[in-house]
C-alpha cells in the first residue's frame, strides 16, 4: 500500500558546531537525502528528533547535501539580522539544486557547460579579521565532475551562478569523487586515480598533488578516494577504496599516518569539532573510532579506539554535529534507510539509537462511518475497505479483512504530497506541489468495488498545489495548504439537478494568517510552514500550526441558509476593508478580489476574534485535534433569524458566532500536552489542572515522537489514543490524569530545584543528552534506577533516571529520594489493586492510561464505525497499518 523506504544517500546539519560565531547562532537542522530524490529536515530538539518536514523529489538519488549561510545585514535601527540559511543539493546530474524549504520545492538550479556532478562543497563562512575590517562575503561552492572538472558557483546576492573553472584534470580515471575545503581560498579534491590534489581558488593554480601510492595486495592499482575532511589544525584526513583511514600534513602534505580502519572500502568520515576524534563508516556496516593521543616526546599520533556494526547494510554518509555542553552526535545512514545516532563526545557511555524510517506525517486516512482507508505513494492512491467483524464471522457467507475496492493513477507529473477522504467515504482528494484533484466515490450496487468520478473545481483553487489537505466532518468543506503556506477553502454541496452528485461551488476563500511577531531566525519564512490542519467537530472552527508554534484560527460566522444564494460576493465592512498597511484597500481595483466576502448560503469565514490570545507552543504541533462534541441543533427560520435584507443590503447575512466549547488538544514536538479553548483564546480548565507533568512516566520517557492520535468517545467516556513508530499509549482525559496532590508534588520539586542553586543542599543535576541514547548502565550516576517490563510478549525498558528529564527541557531538574517512589507508584497503577492504584484510576475503576509496544512498525492508525451497533454499545475500533522492514 505504500512505497518502501528508501536508503540515505546524503546527510548535512546546518552547522558543525556553535562555537565561531559572534552574533546570533544559526537555526540547527539535518538535511537527511535518499536515494528516491526526498529530503527529510529533521529538528534535533536537543535530542528529541523530529521530522518536520519532507522534500519531494525527481526519483533521482540526492548524492550530496550542503548549506551555507549568507552575510550578516544590518536593518534601519542598526540591529544585526543573522543571514539566512540555503539548502544545495546534487543528484548526479549536470546541475547544483537550492531548495526552498517555506514550500519544499526546488528554487533554482544552477547548469553550465561541464557534466555530471559527482561531489561538492560549501566554501567557510566569512570571519572578519581583528585587524582588517572587510565587508562580509558570501560562501562559494566548489563542484567536482565526472569528467576531471571543478567548478566555482557564487550564492552572492541571494542567487546561484556560475562562477568560473578551477580545474580540469585529464585522464581516464579523472573523475572527482570527493571535495573539501581547507580554508576559503584552498580546495582539497580527491580523484578516482588515488590522486588528492589541492588548489588555491585565487589564481587556479594547484598546489600540490599527492598519491596513495601502491593498493594493498589483490586490491586495484588505483584505488577510489571516496571522502575527505579537513581537520580544524588543517590536517587532511581521507578515506580510500582500500578501507584506509590516512592522516596528511595541512601545511607540507605530507603523510603523517596510515591507519588499516576497515576490511572494506570507507565510504565516508567525520571528525570531532577539536579535531582528536574521527569516525569512519564502511561498505560492510561498520565504523571505526580513532583518538589523537600524546606519545614519548609529546608527539602526537592517531589510534583506533574501537570498532562495531551499526548498519545492517553499507554506511553510505555521515554527518557530525558537536559542542562542549550539549548535542553532540554523529548521524549515519545507508541502505537500511533509519538514521543512526551515535554519541560522539559520550561514545562509550551513551548508547547509539536508531531513528524512524517512516514519516512523520502518517501517509493513511480513514473514513470510519465508511470504513475506507486510503494511502498512497508516487502517483497512486489505494482504498480498501475494512469488513465488520460480523462479516467476518458469517459461516455461510465469510468476508476478507480488507478488501481493494478502487486504485486511482492519477494523471499529474509530480509525485502526491497529500490525501484526504472525508469522514463518510463520499470525496477523495489528492495534491501535488502543483495540483488539486477531487473525487466523489460511490459504491456499486453489483459490488464492493468504488465507482469514482472526478469533481470540476475552480481553475484557481485546482492549479494551487498543496501540501496539506482536510476535509471537515460534515463533508462540505476542504482545506488546503498551499506551497506557499496559503491556506484556501472550497465549498461542497449537492448537485440541484442531480441529488446524488457532488459539485464544488464555483468560488473558494483565501483565510488571512495573522502575523505574529516571532524570534529572528536563520530560516527566515520556513518558521511559517504550516505542519497540521483541523476542523472542530462541528466543522465551525479551522485551526493550523507552524513550525515554530505559532496557532492560525478561523471561524464559521452564520448560519446556513439552503435557500440563500450558494454563492454571494460583497464588498467588506469599511473597518475591514483596509489592508494591512493601514492604507485604503478599495483605492487599488487590483485589490477588489482581496477585499471581497465570499458567503456560502449565508455564512462566511472570518479570523477568530480571540486568535491572538491563543498561546505560542513550544515547539511545532505534531496532534492537532479537537474533542468531540455532540452537536446542538438549532431552530433557525429561513436558515437566519432576526436578519433581513434591504435595499442598500439585499444579501443580508448573519455574523453570529460558532456557540459551545471548541477544545483544541495539542501534542508538540518535545511532547508537551496544551488543550485550547480556541473561542476564548485561553488554556482550558482541564489543561490547567492536568499540565505535561501529569502525564504517565511510561509516555514521558518514551524518545519516539508522537504521530497522530484517535479519540473514543461514547457517553461518559472519553478517551485519546496516541501512537508513534512503535507504541500506542490511552490517556482518560474525561477526568484529570493525575490528582492534585501528585501535580503539587512536581511543581514543588521543580520550584526547589530552582530555589537552592547556592545553598550547601544543592541537589544533582542531570546532564544534557549527546542526543544519542539512553546511558549504559554501568553509567548510571543514580545505580540501577531503571526496570524491565514484559507486555504483550515484548520487554520495555523503564528508565526511572532519565525519565523525568523530558518533562521540561529547559529547566534543571533535581533528582531527590521520592522520584524513583513515585514512579514506580504509577507504574503499579496500571495493575495493581493497591492505594497507588486508586489514585491513578477513575471512580469506576478504570484505567487512566494504557501503554503497549506491540505494534512496529506503524504506518498508521484510523478509528472504523459500525452502523449495525447502536452507538452507546460501541467500542472504540480501529484498523493498524503496519510496516514491517
Amino acid at each position: 500500500m505504500w512505497e518502501p523506504t528508501s536508503a540515505i544517500s546524503a546527510l548535512a546539519f546546518s552547522r558543525s558546531s556553535d562555537s565561531g560565531y559572534n552574533g546570533a547562532i544559526p537555526t540547527l537542522r539535518l538535511a537527511v537525502g535518499r536515494a528516491n530524490g526526498d529530503i527529510e529536515i529533521w529538528n534535533p530538539l536537543k535530542g528529541q528528533w523530529v521530522q518536520e518536514t519532507v522534500c519531494l523529489g525527481d526519483g533521482k538519488s540526492v548524492d550530496g547535501l550542503a548549506w551555507t549561510q549568507d552575510p550578516d545585514e544590518a536593518d534601519n535601527e542598526g540591529n544585526v539580522l543573522p543571514g539566512q540559511q540555503r539548502l544545495f543539493s546534487i543528484a548526479s546530474s549536470p546541475a547544483v539544486t537550492e531548495w526552498d524549504l517555506a514550500s519544499s520545492e526546488p528554487k533554482r538550479r544552477s547548469t553550465g557547460n561541464f557534466s555530471e556532478v559527482w561531489c561538492f562543497a560549501a566554501q567557510p563562512r566569512w570571519k572578519t579579521s581583528k585587524n582588517v575590517q572587510d565587508e562580509p562575503r558570501s560562501q562559494d561552492m566548489v563542484a567536482g565532475c565526472g569528467d576531471g572538472t571543478l567548478v566555482l558557483l557564487s550564492t552572492a546576492d541571494n542567487d546561484l551562478q556560475f562562477k568560473r573553472f578551477l580545474a580540469r584534470v585529464a585522464g581516464k580515471r579523472a573523475r572527482c569523487m570527493c571535495i573539501a575545503y581547507q580554508n576559503r581560498d584552498v580546495v582539497v579534491a580527491g580523484f578516482a586515480d588515488s590522486m588528492i590534489r589541492i588548489y588555491d581558488t585565487r589564481n587556479n593554480s594547484q598546489v600540490r598533488g599527492m598519491s596513495l601510492g601502491v593498493g594493498l595486495p589483490g586490491a586495484p592499482k588505483n584505488a577510489f578516494i571516496w571522502t575527505i575532511k579537513v581537520l580544524p589544525n588543517g590536517d587532511i584526513v581521507s578515506g580510500d577504496s582500500n578501507g584506509e583511514v590516512r592522516i596528511w600534513d595541512g601545511r607540507n602534505h605530507s603523510l603523517v599516518q596510515r591507519l588499516t580502519g576497515h576490511d572494506n572500502d570507507c565510504l565516508d568520515l567525520v571528525t570531532s569539532a577539536d579535531g582528536h576524534t574521527i569516525l569512519s563508516g564502511s561498505i560492510d556496516g561498520r565504523m571505526s573510532i580513532y583518538k589523537q593521543t600524546l606519545g614519548e616526546g609529546g608527539r602526537k599520533s592517531w589510534a583506533k579506539h574501537s570498532h562495531r556494526r551499526a548498519h545492517s547494510g553499507e554506511v553510505k554518509a555521515m554527518a557530525a554535529f558537536d559542542t562542549k555542553n550539549g548535542l553532540s552526535v554523529v548521524v549515519s545512514g545507508g541502505s537500511d534507510a533509519a538514521p543512526v545516532l551515535t554519541p560522539l563526545r559520550e561514545y562509550g557511555k551513551e548508547n547509539s539509537r536508531a531513528l524512524s524510517s517512516l514519516p512523520q506525517e502518517p501517509k493513511v486516512v480513514g473514513a470510519p462511518r465508511a470504513r475506507l482507508i486510503a494511502s498512497w505513494w508516487d502517483k497512486e492512491v489505494s482504498i480498501c475497505r475494512i469488513a465488520r467483524q460480523s462479516e467476518i464471522d458469517d459461516v455461510s457467507q465469510p468476508q476478507r479483512p480488507r478488501k481493494l475496492v478502487a486504485k486511482l493513477s492519477l494523471d499529474v507529473k509530480q509525485a502526491i504530497r497529500s490525501v484526504s477522504i472525508s469522514a463518510d467515504g463520499k470525496l477523495l482528494a489528492a495534491a501535488t506541489a502543483s495540483e488539486v484533484k477531487v473525487f466523489q466515490l460511490r459504491r456499486r450496487t453489483d459490488s464492493d468495488a468504488l465507482a469514482v468520478r472526478k469533481i470540476h473545481t475552480p481553475q484557481e483553487f485546482a492549479s494551487l498545489g498543496a501540501r496539506l489537505l482536510s476535509f471537515s466532518s460534515d463533508t462540505k468543506w476542504l482545506a488546503a495548504v498551499t506551497p506557499d503556506n496559503e491556506v484556501h477553502l472550497a465549498r461542497f454541496a449537492a448537485n440541484p439537478e442531480q441529488p446524488k452528485q457532488l459539485r464544488c461551488l464555483p468560488h473558494t476563500v483565501e483565510l488571512d494568517r495573522r502575523h505574529s511577531k516571532r524570534a529572528p531566525s536563520t530560516l527566515h519564512e520556513y518558521d511559517r510552514t504550516l505542519v497540521r490542519l483541523a476542523f472542530a467537530s462541528d466543522s465551525s472552527v479551522l485551526v493550523a500550526g507552524d513550525v515554530s508554534g505559532y496557532l492560525d484560527s478561523w471561524v464559521l460566522e452564520g448560519h446556513e441558509d439552503l435557500t440563500a444564494i450558494a454563492v454571494d460576493i460583497t464588498k467588506r465592512d469599511s473597518d475591514k476593508a483596509s489592508s494591512k498597511d493601514g492604507s485604503d484597500a478599495g483605492s487599488d481595483s487590483s485589490d477588489d478580489d482581496d477585499d471581497a466576502l465570499v458567503i456560502f448560503y449565508g455564512q462566511h469565514w472570518t479570523d477568530n476574534p480571540a486568535g491572538h490570545l491563543l498561546p505560542k507552543l513550544d515547539s511545532a504541533p505534531l496532534v492537532l485535534t479537537f474533542r468531540p462534541t455532540v452537536p446542538t441543533a438549532q431552530t433557525l427560520t429561513n436558515g437566519n433569524p432576526g436578519v433581513h435584507s434591504t435595499r442598500h443590503n439585499p444579501h443580508a447575512h448573519s455574523h453570529a458566532l460558532p456557540t459551545g466549547e471548541h477544545r483544541l488538544w495539542v501534542m508538540t514536538a518535545r511532547h508537551e500536552m496544551y488543550e485550547c479553548d480556541v473561542l476564548a483564546g485561553r488554556l482550558s480548565d482541564w489543561s490547567r489542572r492536568n499540565p505535561t507533568a501529569a502525564l504517565p512516566a511510561d509516555f514521558r520517557q518514551i524518545k519516539d515522537r508522537v504521530r497522530d492520535a484517535v479519540w473514543d468517545v461514547v457517553g461518559q467516556r472519553q478517551r485519546l489514543w496516541l501512537y508513534g513508530t512503535s507504541w500506542v499509549v490511552m490517556l482518560d482525559v474525561g477526568g484529570d490524569l493525575m490528582d492534585a496532590e501528585s501535580v503539587a508534588l512536581t511543581r514543588k520539586r521543580r520550584r526547589k530545584a530552582k530555589d537552592v542553586v547556592g545553598d550547601s543542599r544543592e541537589p544533582k543535576r542531570l546532564k544534557p543528552s549527546s542526543g544519542a541514547g539512553d546511558l549504559v548502565e554501568s553509567e548510571r550516576s543514580l545505580g540501577p534506577q531503571s526496570l524491565t517490563r514484559t507486555e504483550n510478549g515484548h520487554r520495555a525498558n523503564i528508565d526511572l533516571t532519565r525519565s523525568e528529564q523530558n518533562a521540561d527541557e529547559d529547566e534543571d531538574v533535581e533528582v531527590d529520594s521520592d522520584l524513583p517512589a513515585l514512579q514506580l507508584a504509577r507504574l503499579r497503577s496500571n495493575g495493581s489493586k493497591g492505594e497507588a492504584a486508586r489514585r491513578d484510576q477513575g471512580t469506576e475503576g478504570q484505567r487512566k492510561w494504557w501503554c503497549t509496544f506491540k505494534y512496529r512498525p506503524i504506518l498508521g492508525m484510523v478509528p472504523l464505525e459500525d452502523a449495525t451497533i447502536p452507538e452507546e454499545d460501541r467500542m472504540l475500533e480501529v484498523a493498524i497499518v503496519e510496516r514491517p522492514l
